[in-house]
């Protein structure tokens, strides 16, 4: 007789989630979580996603119970304990299928590898992205290693295609009772991003109701809300890609074919996200801290400690990536732009390995997401693939007077700065010399020495 179970990972919702559907489709009443902090310190996941995964879990398990369904959470540690923790449940309550989404970096494969002779059949599905890697190839059959012509073979494959809004599950029992397990105690460190169901819908329409239409004029101002926030629950598969396409189609049914809109520069936005998931699937050494573009191996990074520090400190002298990175040190969350500008400043004008980069970012970041991140930093460090080009090296004076003109951003996380006015805020020094309120600290490098030494060094 079988009996099923369905697997979380990081596909953290109820609805738009088929092996869940499916799974309760087959008879499932149960379902499992695994707990792994050892695993989630290799990672480098921070204390703040960290929190909000158990916080989601635990409000996961009270729906669940409403709808008759057990949601077991297990301590699991790492990886290498995980698959015999799997068999001994499975074997006790006598799972036959196991349904789960595919994750899709190195050692997530191979856990689930490990996972499919355990005594039930594992069925995995490509629940976290909009097409299974692989779908959207070359006319030879391979990745693309261009992001434009990716996006156009994936809208001539979909562009026609109405992607479905998410619809919750349907009760299959009596309510049962559920209690937050001693494993899902948090420390609060998330508190500000809400978990709830009802919430999330409505931040979601919020924002595509007052600002999708101007998302392409207002993304890139780090003062004000201008993009959607949900970075996080995409991270941990709260939400889908899908369900957001779906949403946006139900407001603009023809947005895949008018991709000069800002709607669809929101839509591009998630191609990119689904490019760098298909690279790291179909590139692992991605997921070994590799450079994609091998060239770029003969780059010879400083190992200057403490100018690194004072970049994740954000003391660098430069307000707008001081501003920056105190965001991320205070709130665990980074505006996208000023992610490429700290990016380009640690790669390029410090020329630190990206690697020491990405690794801070993952051990701070509430949306940590591996493949986002080291694509990310890759672009930035033009080690990647569709990387910026080595030459191309923004100045973080001109970047912040063009995205944050008037200071307000800067204010708000460099608040010696608070007094300066918006004239010299971007780069202060003579300024606060001069008037005798030296407030701020100097300086790190000097841009214009810093951007030739980063090009003689990327000319290898």
């Amino acid at each position: 007789m079988s009996k099923a179970l369905f697997w979380f990972r990081r596909d953290l919702r109820l609805s738009g989630n088929q092996a869940l559907e499916d799974a309760i489709n087959n008879g499932a009443t149960e379902a499992l979580f695994f707990v792994c902090e050892k695993q989630w310190q290799i990672h480098n996941t921070s204390e703040i996603q960290i929190d909000l995964v158990k916080r989601r879990i635990d409000y996961l398990g009270g729906q669940l119970a409403e709808l008759g369904i057990k949601l077991h959470v297990i301590d699991a540690q790492d990886f290498k304990q995980l698959p015999s923790k799997l068999e001994e449940f499975i074997t006790q309550h006598g799972f036959t299928h196991i349904y789960a989404n595919r994750e899709y970096e190195i050692n997530e494969l191979n856990r689930d590898e490990l996972c499919t002779s355990l005594g039930a059949e594992l069925r995995l599905y490509d629940g976290d992205v909009l097409c299974p890697p692989g779908s959207v190839v070359t006319k030879n059959g391979e990745m693309f290693k261009v992001f434009t012509p990716f996006k156009k073979a994936w809208l001539s494959q979909y562009s026609q295609y109405t992607f479905p809004i998410s619809q919750y599950i349907r009760s299959v029992n009596q309510p049962i009772p559920w209690q937050t397990p001693d494993l899902l105690v948090t420390n609060g460190a998330s508190d500000k991003w809400p978990v709830d169901d009802h919430i999330l819908s409505q931040v979601i329409e919020q924002f595509l109701d007052e600002k999708l239409n101007e998302y392409s004029e207002y993304r890139d101002v780090p003062s004000i809300k201008g993009t959607s926030g949900l970075s996080p629950y995409l991270a941990l598969g709260v939400i889908s890609a899908s369900d957001l396409i779906g949403r946006i189609q139900q407001r603009i049914p023809d947005v895949l074919y008018r991709t000069k809109t800002s709607a669809f520069t929101y839509i591009n936005e998630l191609l990119w996200r689904e490019f760098y998931r298909h690279l790291m699937y179909i590139f692992p050494k991605l997921c070994k801290s590799n450079n994609f573009n091998e060239k770029y191996n003969a780059v010879q990074w400083l190992d200057d400690e403490e100018a690194f520090s004072s970049w994740c400190e954000g003391n660098t002298g430069y307000p707008i990536v001081d501003a920056a990175m105190r965001q991320l040190n205070q709130t665990g969350w980074m505006h996208n732009r000023l992610r490429m500008i700290v990016a380009s400043f640690l790669t390029k004008h410090l020329l630190i390995d990206w690697r020491k980069g990405e690794a801070y970012f993952m051990s701070k970041l509430i949306d940590g997401d591996l493949a986002a991140n080291n694509g990310g930093w890759q672009w930035a460090a033009s080690t990647g693939c569709d990387a910026q080009p080595y030459f191309r090296i923004f100045n973080p004076i001109t970047q912040s007077e063009k995205f944050d003109p008037d200071g307000t951003f800067i204010r708000k996380y460099v608040q010696e700065l608070e007094w300066v006015p918006a004239k010299y805020i971007h780069f202060p020094h003579d300024y606060i010399n001069a008037v005798g309120r030296p407030c701020y600290t100097a300086p790190i490098v000097e841009h214009k020495e810093a951007r030739a030494r980063a090009l003689d060094a990327f000319k290898v």
